[in-house]
């Protein structure tokens, strides 16, 4: 796929291509279990990552389009990548797993997936004070016109 990435907040949106418009998936997740395993007996780390991966927004995609081989795929070539000696074709294969499944930035944009804002804000977040960090910009001093050296 070459050039750059669709953009939800591009300011030219009479595009061809944006008529399909972006999917807002739900930022709790998939509620439902993980499907059963569709592989040969996986490994412990293969089944904390499958189980994992289906709670994601982006699994309800994956159920709807019927991707429960490819995330399984997916999850035996992660934790081979996890390895110390891991083949560097596994961890390019990785990469492109997360852009194909929706699970990198990139493959987000690319597949028009956005996740919902979160719908509530816990109370301990709302009483933190925000301070503000002085910037470069606030170091600089408005000099009316003919005082200057």
């Amino acid at each position: 796929m070459s050039g750059p990435a669709p953009d939800p907040n591009a300011l030219r949106r009479d595009r061809k291509s944006d008529q399909a418009g972006w999917r807002t998936l739900p930022a709790e997740g998939r509620a439902d279990d993980a499907p059963e395993w569709p592989l040969i007996e996986p490994s412990e780390r293969e089944s904390e990552l499958w189980a994992d991966l289906w709670r994601k927004p982006q699994a309800v995609v994956w159920e709807e389009l019927g991707q429960a081989l490819e995330v399984a795929l997916f999850v035996r070539t992660l934790a081979e990548a996890e390895q110390g000696d891991a083949r560097v074709d596994i961890k390019k294969m990785v990469r492109q797993y997360l852009d194909s499944l929706g699970l990198s930035v990139q493959g987000m944009l690319r597949h028009r997936w956005k996740i919902a804002a979160a719908e509530s804000v816990p109370a301990d977040a709302a009483a933190v004070p925000v301070v503000r960090r002085p910037s470069a910009r606030d170091r600089l001093k408005v000099v009316p016109r003919g005082e200057g050296p």
